[in-house]
């Protein structure tokens, strides 16, 4: 559906003149409001309101199949009415918009009922429920080719989205033409540069007609967190002839993940729907650059759909003093030394990179050069953010369940780095603090998960340029011939610059004879880890024990680690938590009988050394859910309901056979 206000003077009828009394106004409501009924129940699929008229202003809101239909429609409303209007304006708005005009029809009492006209075109979950991540725009009109190619170029996406927009201005939708023949991938880490690249795509496409509606709404998702997907449906059929972005954030893609499943079963839940709607609404996905694994489920998922990938690119040295340059020329400012000079060798960087880079050349060169007096002054805005630790990622981390101690540590860092940073702008000079961890715990206690948001909460606080996460193994860093390690170490570093490497069971380096190829490894990490202390955090991460021996063995790594998280187990509450998490992330709902027995087995496997935490959860639901579906398979299908499709009962939980082996005997509830 299409949303449009038409706006316009009346010329034969003083509305609110101060003669007229309230009689005659109830009274010519009461006629706006029939003739608008009789006309909604003949134009069907469409539907025209008055929601304000103020002395000779009327506005009225339009809900339509199709542009075209926007201004066609509104002579015959007018004429039901018997109006006469002069200087006619219909411009597109915004579902959000519409509703709040629906609103005011209603109580003026030109509607009779704003909820029945919103469930009349299967809007009503829209406007009865509200969840914060999500966004909707209008795009402006006008996108010459030129401009869209220049974006492209600012944000250093020339390589895929030029090609793109040579397509999309080859030749226009012919009329009548429905679908879309592709849709959309933007993969960037930072959140502004996806949202520009999406903007560019847009209008470009509405430009040449493959989008009948300027409205974009942005829509994210947090794996694991709570969303309705009744909702997300609800915008796909609110949104015919527009655009939909899905930001899709991943939790983890690491093997041992807590949420996997729930990751995945979004990405399918996702796929779903927009397959569902493919032809009706464009969809765009908006991913990190390294969600690789993502991209794949996301591929998998969206089979018979083709999609065009966007990517931002990031500038070796010349591309980038080349970037800077033009930003400098721009300017009318010649780029000196001490701005191409912030380039190093060997380096690549990202658009933010880069823009940073000429921002803060930009802000010394002012303060230097033409007010000095202000060289030791920082703004309002920087001195009240230096003070917090902001951004979403925090709070994601601190909604997690749990890890009490993690997150006071992981705290505390970000605090402690952020400090430093203030230091180095004030002039003060110290030697650089190394920012490098160890996640010591059992598996299945969201080490991974952690570690990736600790990664977005040093982009978000400006302690990190990139803030991705690049995770490694013992397989991944050491070569299987001499002077392979070394050079695959150091690529594994340059892949994680301006981010977190995370060494995954780094014990597992030293677990051969001396001299091995894991000794090369180690020396390697010890020395990347030293010369790349300005922009990355490395992460070693394993079990506790393991972990501490083998850090007691190598005094160069031990040295330049700066805090150590502990990952303690759960306990059963924090447990029956994660399994209700989880199980809101899968569509499935634990039943109150369900939750006691899950409890009195979490109590059961929590005294079982290494029993797996999250991990143990996802196992013991995945066995309900087979238990489930045994159970209600037995049921006459006729008999079976939507609620009892959803609900786990007491009798779907098991005890995974590893527990009960484990113990060598039959415990509680456990068959």
């Amino acid at each position: 559906m299409l949303y449009y206000l038409a706006e316009g003077v009346i010329k034969n009828l003083d509305w609110f003149d101060s003669d007229v009394n309230d009689r005659f106004r109830r009274e010519t409501r009461r006629k706006i409001k029939e003739a608008s009924c009789g006309f909604n129940e003949r134009e069907e699929g469409n539907y025209a309101f008055v929601h304000y008229i103020r002395d000779e202003e009327i506005r009225m809101g339009l809900i339509v199949e199709n542009q075209k239909k926007a201004k066609a429609i509104v002579p015959g409303f007018l004429d039901a009415l018997e109006l006469e209007i002069g200087e006619l304006r219909v411009t597109e708005i915004t579902f959000d918009k519409m509703e709040r005009c629906l609103n005011a029809a209603d109580r003026e009492d030109y509607v009779e009922d704003a909820d029945d006209v919103l469930n009349e075109f299967g809007l009503g979950e829209l406007s009865q429920r509200r969840f914060e991540s999500r966004r909707e725009m209008i795009l402006p009109e006008g996108a010459p080719k030129e401009k869209m190619v220049r974006i492209a170029e600012d944000y250093l996406a020339e390589g895929s989205l030029v090609p793109e927009l040579d397509r999309i201005f080859a030749g226009r939708k012919e009329e009548g033409g429905t679908g879309h023949p592709v849709h959309y991938m933007i993969r960037t880490d930072v959140p502004e540069t996806q949202e520009v690249l999406l903007r560019t795509l847009a209008r470009s496409l509405y430009e040449n007609k493959r989008l009948d509606s300027r409205r974009c709404r942005l829509i994210e998702i947090h794996p694991g967190g709570r969303f309705s997907w009744e909702i997300f449906e609800a915008i796909y059929r609110s949104f015919g002839g527009g655009c939909v972005a899905v930001r899709f954030a991943p939790v983890d893609e690491s093997e041992d993940s807590v949420f996997l499943s729930g990751e995945l079963d979004a990405i399918r839940r996702v796929c779903s729907i927009v397959k569902k709607y493919r032809n009706q609404v464009l969809t765009v996905l908006l991913l990190p650059r390294e969600a690789e694994k993502t991209r794949g489920w996301f591929y998998d998922s969206l089979e018979g759909v083709s999609l065009v990938e966007i990517r931002e690119e990031l500038a070796g040295e010349d591309r980038a003093r080349a970037f800077l340059q033009r930003n400098a020329e721009e300017e009318n400012i010649e780029a000196d030394e001490d701005l191409l000079g912030r380039i190093e060798e060997g380096e690549e960087y990202s658009p933010y990179d880069l823009n940073r880079i000429f921002e803060e050349w930009m802000s010394r060169r002012m303060k230097s050069m033409v007010y000095p007096q202000y060289l030791d002054i920082t703004t309002a805005y920087e001195k009240e953010e230096r003070k917090k630790v902001r951004g979403s990622a925090i709070n994601e981390l601190q909604e997690m369940v749990g890890l009490t101690e993690a997150k006071d540590v992981i705290r505390k860092a970000v605090k402690y780095y952020k400090m430093q940073q203030i230091y180095r702008d004030r002039g003060i000079v110290q030697d650089r603090p190394a920012m490098h961890m160890v996640f010591m715990g059992n598996p299945g206690t969201a080490k991974t998960s952690v570690a990736r948001l600790f990664a977005r909460i040093m982009k978000e606080n400006g302690l990190l340029s990139r803030g991705h996460l690049v995770e490694v193994g013992r397989s991944d860093l050491v070569g299987r011939y001499v002077g392979w390690t070394a050079k695959t170490v150091k690529e594994k570093f340059q892949q994680a610059k301006g981010g977190v490497l995370f060494i995954d069971e780094a014990y597992s380096l030293v677990d051969y004879h001396n001299g091995s190829f894991g000794d090369e490894a180690i020396n390697t990490i010890v020395q990347e880890m030293e010369n790349r202390r300005e922009d990355l955090v490395v992460i070693l991460a394993g079990y506790p024990n393991e972990m501490k021996q083998f850090l007691d063995r190598n005094p160069g790594l031990r040295s330049r680690i700066a805090f150590h998280v502990p990952f303690a187990d759960y306990n059963a509450e924090e447990l029956c938590q994660i399994a209700s998490l989880i199980g809101k992330s899968k569509g499935v709902e634990l039943s109150e009988e369900a939750m006691e027995q899950l409890r009195i087995g979490f109590e059961i496997a929590c005294r079982i050394p290494d029993f797996g935490n999250g991990r143990y959860v996802r196992n013991v639901l995945e066995l309900a859910k087979m238990n489930q579906a045994e159970r209600i398979l037995e049921i006459d299908p006729d008999r079976v309901t939507e609620k009892e499709l959803r609900m786990i009962e007491a009798e779907d939980i098991d005890v995974p056979k590893s527990v009960v082996k484990t113990q060598h005997k039959t415990i509680g509830f456990a068959v």
